[in-house]
């Protein structure tokens, strides 16, 4: 941005040729070189490229940056590679003396457009080694793109602006969140995604790249980021592809031994499943945007918060942007055919079955349930009793609206809802009145309904303490 007006990718390449302590090399795998070409045309490009390059054939690729275990091109391992080689000659081949003003880069894709039967979506990586200091290490920005147009050519298009808009933002943004918004610059949102982003170097050395993610669901840049128990972003691929993912969805705010329970009686329900492969099982805990927003705005400690307590207990976690239940499992099915299952309580079932939530759709809640039932779903249902002189409600007595008690019949008839086994003496914990008593610093009354050693993570980073409810 330059006062207020946005620069054209062509106006952005040549604000960087006109620098000349810019100084790198372009390698581009794949669409082309679609990225290197602004730079090109925009004029004054030998200020800025040492050298450019595009690994087209396989066994070439294959020769200069190895081969993949998997035997894949488009990958991030391949990215990271291509860096790693790109950035090493730099500085072998550049006498530092004659250079000791230029900040080095290295701009890196490896990019797979649509196919000509339009079977297989574009997708691809782009990565930028740099620096921001001739004498410092250098930094990289990564991110894995998912292309929507549907033509080569126009996705050829959009690489070259997206790769020249990173470049020039890894230069000009010290924030890794603009450099995220900059990638969007004379495009829309509508024509790719950004599904995975990773910021490391000292340029991000206070960064958290969970929040990161947490900003890509956040600006609608995609609908669902993954990170793993080790705090790392993943691309959704790599974690979910021909796996039975098994998701539960909750607030976690704390996570309970009820989410505990919920999840040690589901993943054994689960596997005992016939078309289940024990040894394929993901699990996911998933936490909507909506769930993590106070006041209407999403409180990023919040979510670290309760991010650090579920890694710490060595699970993954989804962030989405998908409140109903049939957008989160048309989004999974799309990474695997295989069965699939969901955790949940009965109050997230029964409101499921409401009608009001569909209303936007076309066809109403039979086109959300036309989703969930030409799907490999099953759910697994934890019941609920509130205290002591309630009923316990399960799968047999839920309040089920007349009107949709077919379509949950279906479901029930056909082995898709199945009760779950419970520990009695968890029902009666809710994480609202943990949270209440956290909050009130009301020490030894919350700490046994907690996963062991939860309660010294709480207690030791005041986790929760003084926050919003």
């Amino acid at each position: 941005m330059t006062n207020n007006v946005t620069l054209t990718a062509g106006q952005k390449a040549l604000q960087i040729n006109l620098d000349e302590s810019i100084y790198g090399s372009f390698v581009e795998i794949g669409a082309g070189q679609e990225v290197v070409r602004h730079f090109f045309k925009a004029g004054a490009a030998s200020t800025t490229i040492a050298k450019t390059m595009s690994a087209y054939d396989r066994d070439f690729s294959d020769a200069i940056y190895g081969k993949e275990d998997d035997s894949r091109y488009v990958c991030k391992s391949r990215l990271e590679k291509m860096l790693d080689h790109e950035y090493q000659l730099l500085d072998e081949r550049l006498d530092r003396k004659k250079y000791s003003k230029s900040k080095f880069f290295t701009y890196a894709d490896t990019i797979s457009t649509i196919n000509y039967s339009k079977t297989l979506k574009g997708h691809g990586w782009i990565g930028v080694r740099f620096q921001n200091d001739p004498k410092e290490k250098p930094s990289d920005f990564i991110i894995h793109i998912i292309l929507n147009d549907q033509d080569a050519k126009l996705q050829q298009e959009t690489i070259g602006i997206i790769g020249t808009n990173i470049l020039h933002a890894c230069f000009n943004e010290k924030d890794p969140k603009e450099i995220l918004k900059r990638a969007y610059d004379n495009l829309e949102k509508e024509q790719f995604e950004i599904d995975m982003v990773e910021a490391t170097g000292p340029n991000f050395k206070n960064v958290d790249n969970r929040l990161l993610s947490l900003t890509l669901v956040k600006e609608r840049m995609t609908n669902a980021v993954i990170f793993t128990p080790d705090g790392k972003n993943k691309q959704p691929s790599d974690i979910l592809y021909k796996k039975n993912i098994l998701t539960m969805r909750g607030s976690f705010r704390p996570v309970t031994k009820v989410n505990i329970d919920m999840l040690e009686n589901g993943l054994t329900a689960f596997k005992n499943s016939k078309k289940v492969n024990k040894d394929k099982i993901q699990i996911l805990f998933e936490i909507t945007l909506s769930n993590l927003k106070a006041d209407g705005e999403v409180d990023e400690q919040d979510f670290l918060d309760r991010a650090d307590i579920l890694c710490s207990l060595g699970y993954t976690v989804m962030i989405s942007n998908y409140k109903k239940f049939y957008k989160i499992i048309e989004y999974l099915s799309q990474f695997t055919k295989s069965r699939m299952g969901v955790i949940l309580g009965v109050d997230n079932l029964v409101d499921m079955f409401e009608e009001k939530y569909y209303r936007n759709l076309n066809g109403g809640i039979m086109e959300a349930f036309g989703v969930i039932f030409t799907r490999d779903i099953k759910f697994y249902l934890y019941p609920y009793k509130p205290n002591n002189k309630t009923k316990l409600l399960n799968s047999t007595n839920i309040p089920v609206h007349p009107r949709v008690k077919d379509l949950y019949n279906y479901l029930q008839y056909n082995g898709r809802i199945k009760d779950l086994n419970y520990n009695y003496y968890t029902l009666g914990i809710f994480s609202r009145d943990i949270l209440k008593k956290i909050k009130t610093n009301q020490i030894g009354t919350w700490e046994e309904a907690v996963p062991d050693g939860v309660a010294k993570i709480i207690n030791d980073k005041n986790l929760f303490m003084n926050k919003p409810n």
